[in-house]
């Protein structure tokens, strides 16, 4: 039996077969520890992060010592949000502000800060899930010591004006953090703005390895941002995150992220004509689509087809294409998504709710099929 077409690249991504070929040269030949001084081995695989670290970093227009790797975006996110608590404690900043459509890896670290004393403020998206500028720059306070606002959203794909809300942060002493799992290597020229201090990005995203991402920490001037260890014990990646480096990991996103700046128009082009194939293939069902489609990835759609519930959908078109109703974190135990919910969707769209989301390497389904199936769950 065929397999059914992955359309979850929102949740991970397949591996580009160039990203492949040079992580097993790092498992096979290059196997050295990056942290080796005294042979060839070790030089080899430092020369290797060195690597990726500019490629890494010139998505961003970041330099090498701007790239901290970590496991991911999620442990990204918790560095950038909790390794700032000892530098508001410090100087009396313990205001931040966020959104009510964040990321878990993001909403629970705050969490945890408001439990330490720290007064967080969650904006509320309007109903095509954005927030605004305007809305940061009526919540700011002179104590405010970070803003952290995700680029794309993970289950709409809306993405936030984040240029704009860099603009009202100018003069103002917060710290800026973008969650960039979403738009890392896809939206190139937003996260190259100098006043984004701190950007978490994840290699699975962008078809490298999973395991591996990493937490750009530019500098303001010439100051870095002032972040604490969460963990001790090595002193690798400047003393923030200890532990040998996964090499064949980093050579894999360094790879992943050459070719997403390589190959961006390319890849642009194939996600942009497959969502207008995919809206043609569906109008019959009359979605409803959820989120502004103006300010929106070309590569995800969430929507609902009413009448049809969305794990009713799921299985009854499992053998056909592979799809999510929600973030692929928080999906072992379905809750109705907080992202629909803060958006002000009824109850009844939300449990209808499916994402789809696609890339470069996705073929196109019998999109005739798939309606012909769901019309029939829908009777």
């Amino acid at each position: 039996m065929s397999k059914p077409i992955y359309l979850d690249c929102n949740a991970t991504t397949p591996l580009e077969p160039e990203v492949i070929e040079v992580m097993k040269r790092y498992l096979e030949e290059d196997f050295g520890n990056e942290g080796s001084r005294t042979h060839e081995y070790g030089a080899r695989a430092k020369q290797a992060v060195q690597k990726a670290r500019d490629e890494v970093g010139a998505i961003v227009g970041a330099s090498r010592d701007e790239v901290i790797f970590t496991s991911g975006a999620t442990e990204a996110n918790n560095m950038a949000i909790l390794g700032l608590a000892a530098h508001g404690e410090a100087t009396g900043r313990k205001h931040i502000i966020s959104t009510r459509v964040e990321h878990k890896a993001v909403l629970e670290p705050l969490e945890e800060l408001e439990r330490r004393g720290f007064q967080i403020t969650l904006l509320t998206p309007n109903r095509e899930g954005w927030i605004s500028a305007e809305q940061v720059k009526e919540a700011l306070h002179p104590d405010t010591l970070l803003v952290s606002v995700m680029h794309a959203n993970n289950e709409t794909g809306v993405i936030q004006p984040i240029e704009e809300i860099a603009e009202v942060l100018k003069g103002h002493e917060a710290f800026l953090h973008v969650d960039a799992a979403q738009t890392y290597g896809k939206v190139l020229d937003a996260l190259k703005n100098t006043r984004i201090e701190l950007i978490s990005v994840s290699a699975h995203k962008i078809f490298g390895p999973k395991g591996v991402g990493a937490l750009i920490l530019r500098r303001r001037g010439y100051e870095r941002v002032p972040i604490k260890p969460l963990a001790f014990g090595g002193g690798q990646e400047r003393g923030l995150r200890p532990g040998t480096l996964p090499v064949h990991l980093i050579a894999g996103f360094g790879t992943a992220a050459a070719i997403a700046k390589r190959d961006h128009a390319k890849r642009l082009k194939k996600v942009t004509a497959f969502r207008e194939e995919l809206m043609k293939g569906i109008a019959q069902l009359e979605p409803v689509i959820h989120g502004d489609q103006q300010k929106m990835l070309p590569s995800v759609l969430n929507l609902s087809i009413p009448g049809v519930n969305s794990e009713a959908v799921m299985v009854g078109i499992k053998d056909l294409i592979a799809i999510s109703n929600g973030s692929a974190c928080t999906s072992a135990s379905y809750t109705l998504s907080h992202v629909l919910q803060s958006m002000g969707l009824p109850e009844d769209e939300i449990l209808t709710a499916l994402r789809i989301s696609w890339c470069h390497l996705t073929p196109a389904p019998d999109w005739s099929e798939v309606c012909s199936r769901l019309s029939l769950l829908r009777s």
